[in-house]
């Protein structure tokens, strides 16, 4: 072998020698995340792809858009998905069966009752009105709003119609006239708003007057004990990433342009109302204090409704709120 030879067979040892040993450290770590197709998390997702943030966090992200937060729930049962999203009470319940799920907050975002009446601004002023219900009767913003109103001697079951319905039918119809009120998920709340109607109880004002001291978490990222205790540092860079991914949708405009491409209307003020309402619900104060505000509310919704909700547990377990120890890969 010649000289030359030799340097260059030397050279591609010592280039395949350096892949060998870089490679698996700069490896990404996959996440199955299952998200609802119509869901704000997109949005965050949409800015992770346009900034390279996955990438930044060492992170190969499949994601799987359902129909339904009940598709995500049975992908995360079954295996196919590592995160879904989903709210606290759900895992409470699950886990107050024997399961071993636990949630990270992710929003604050919770509906309100829109109306389009200008005489109706509280509770006593649903009495003998038609009251839309978004989500059925066990809905947890439904049963925090009856207990709200039992405090200032109003029983809405008795005293108004209660008409149950899905989000988008409630809507239409309220917008027709044909129910008086609408108690209505955050995004069809603001669709409704940017349509000319009023928030006439906003549901974090009930939650603050039913204990919480901040506004309290609603959904988050949902995963199991087990999946947290194998991959803590993947778990702790995958949260950073999305608070990132949040944080620059309020802040820079290629981020917010991102994320419209998941939303529906094109019509700026409605667009901008959509931005300004979802950077509202960003999470705030300590983990201990949003544990504190769920448990507060988890007593409430125990005592309302029963069972059939939170299943046989009377407080919220400890289990429930992930506890983040930020380490790293």
């Amino acid at each position: 072998m010649s000289r030359g030879s030799l340097l260059i067979s030397l050279r591609s040892f010592a280039f395949a020698l350096l892949l060998a040993q870089v490679s698996p450290a700069q490896a990404a770590d996959t996440l199955r995340l299952a998200v609802q197709a119509t869901g704000t998390t997109l949005w965050d997702l949409a800015v992770v792809s346009a900034f390279n943030l996955d990438k930044e966090a060492g992170l190969d992200l499949k994601v799987t858009e359902l129909a339904s937060t009940e598709a995500g729930k049975i992908a995360l049962q079954g295996g196919s998905a590592d995160i879904i999203v989903s709210d606290w009470l759900w895992v409470a319940r699950e886990r107050a069966g024997g399961g071993g799920l636990t949630f990270y907050p992710a929003s604050t975002g919770i509906g309100a009752v829109m109306t389009g009446n200008p005489q109706i601004h509280e509770v006593k002023d649903l009495v003998g009105k038609k009251l839309g219900v978004a989500g059925g009767a066990l809905d947890k913003s439904w049963l925090l709003l009856k207990a709200f109103a039992l405090k200032q001697g109003v029983d809405l079951e008795k005293e108004a119609t209660i008409l149950y319905g899905a989000p988008p039918l409630l809507a239409e119809k309220a917008a027709q006239g044909e129910v008086d009120a609408v108690l209505e998920f955050w995004n069809f709340a603001v669709d409704l708003e940017a349509r000319g109607f009023h928030r006439a109880i906003e549901m974090t004002q009930v939650e603050k007057a039913l204990g919480a001291k901040k506004d309290p978490i609603v959904t988050g990222y949902v995963f199991d004990e087990s999946f947290a205790a194998a991959h803590k540092g993947v778990l702790s860079r995958f949260f950073a990433m999305m608070k990132k991914a949040r944080a620059l949708i309020g802040s820079d405009d290629k981020a917010w342009q991102a994320a419209v491409a998941h939303i529906r209307t094109k019509d700026k003020a409605t667009l901008d109302l959509f931005r300004r309402r979802y950077l509202e619900a960003t999470p705030v104060g300590e983990p201990r204090e949003q544990e504190e505000d769920a448990a507060k509310l988890f007593a409430v919704l125990a005592q309302i409704g029963g069972e059939k909700l939170v299943g046989p547990a009377k407080s919220l377990d400890a289990g429930v709120f992930y506890k983040d120890t930020k380490e790293t890969r």
